[in-house]
């Protein structure tokens, strides 16, 4: 008996680790210390760091893979995992350093996962990030047919005098928002359950309400908030941070609030993306549901003493004044 007779074929693992090698090279730089293929990777920090923190998180794209399968497009799941990761870490102030995926599937197909790795070695390069590992399994019975997940691990740094952890947001801070670019990575649970159950509609199905199919709707790619806020970061101090993910802006930005204060939130003060109203109407999900599952047009919200509300609109014109910090017992209020 072969391990491939129980479905495990150690060649065709290896054809799809070779493919994915020149995707992996791209992001190197010189702190890149190890080779490809190597049990560990080697990143060798530098800087002018005083006293350098290190800042890690790891998460995963979610049911959203699965519309990927159905369009049969996968380059666009890993730009989402690396965006995701390094939104994660921005938040109390780091810079990405490296990053490692994970990736597992009944079958490895050695075309899918050069698609999947080269949007993560994409990523990588447009947030200065070196992929410098991962993990490529196959496992036929956890996964069937073309089952595949996908999850990653980012480390970053921040000097320990500029962590970002919300202890400076006082009531009359400006609280304000960069936008989404769509679902980005959550609430894809109900959202296929309403274009693919109740509607009945097919990845190809153009949605006139939407512009667009509702595979290329599903697909929209998680927008990383780094290049942004860093600007802002160099000319003005950002009390807050919090990236808006599972559990929408009702359970992500109490995450930063002290005890003491609330976020005073203005519903109508930001464009809403159409793909909300369209699944609020035809799921028939109320507002409050619609808030804690997705992140209703808004990617990352920021708190900011109110008398530099006007430098973030300067440095991020696409910005939006979305409400105020007031004394309270850290919630979220919408009005």
């Amino acid at each position: 008996m072969k391990y491939k007779d129980s479905g495990v074929n150690i060649d065709r693992a290896n054809r799809a680790k070779a493919a994915i090698a020149a995707h992996v090279k791209s992001t190197w730089g010189r702190e890149v210390l190890s080779k490809t293929g190597a049990f560990g990777g080697l990143f060798a920090q530098s800087g002018s760091y005083k006293e350098p923190v290190l800042v890690s998180s790891i998460d995963g794209v979610g049911t959203k893979v699965m519309i990927a399968t159905m369009v049969g497009r996968f380059d666009t799941v890993g730009r989402d995992l690396v965006n995701h990761c390094v939104n994660d870490i921005l938040v109390q102030g780091a810079e990405p350093l490296f990053f490692l995926d994970y990736l597992a599937s009944a079958e490895l197909d050695a075309e899918r996962a050069s698609a999947i790795v080269e949007g993560i070695a994409a990523a990588c390069r447009e947030n200065n990030c070196a992929l410098i590992g991962g993990e490529t399994a196959e496992m036929p019975g956890v996964y069937h047919g073309e089952d595949f997940d996908l999850a990653g691990c980012i480390v970053g740094v921040v000097e320990k005098s500029r962590i970002i952890d919300g202890s400076g947001i006082a009531p009359g801070d400006a609280v304000l928002a960069l936008p989404s670019t769509g679902l980005h990575t959550n609430g894809y649970s109900l959202a296929r359950h309403v274009f693919f159950e109740l509607l009945e509609l097919g990845v190809g199905d153009r949605v006139p309400e939407l512009g667009c199919t509702v595979g290329e709707e599903l697909l929209k790619v998680h927008a990383s908030y780094l290049s942004p806020v860093r600007k802002l970061m160099e000319s003005i101090a950002i009390n807050g941070l919090a990236h808006v993910t599972g559990g929408g802006l009702l359970d992500n930005l109490p995450r930063i609030l002290p005890g003491s204060c609330n976020a005073r939130v203005e519903k109508g003060s930001w464009p809403v993306p159409p793909v909300f109203g369209f699944l609020a109407e035809k799921g028939d999900v109320d507002e409050a549901e619609m808030f804690r599952v997705f992140n209703m047009g808004l990617g990352m919200v920021l708190v900011v003493a109110a008398s530099d509300r006007d430098k973030v609109a300067a440095c991020a014109p696409d910005a939006r004044v979305i409400g105020e910090i007031v004394k309270g017992d850290g919630k979220v209020t919408l009005v």
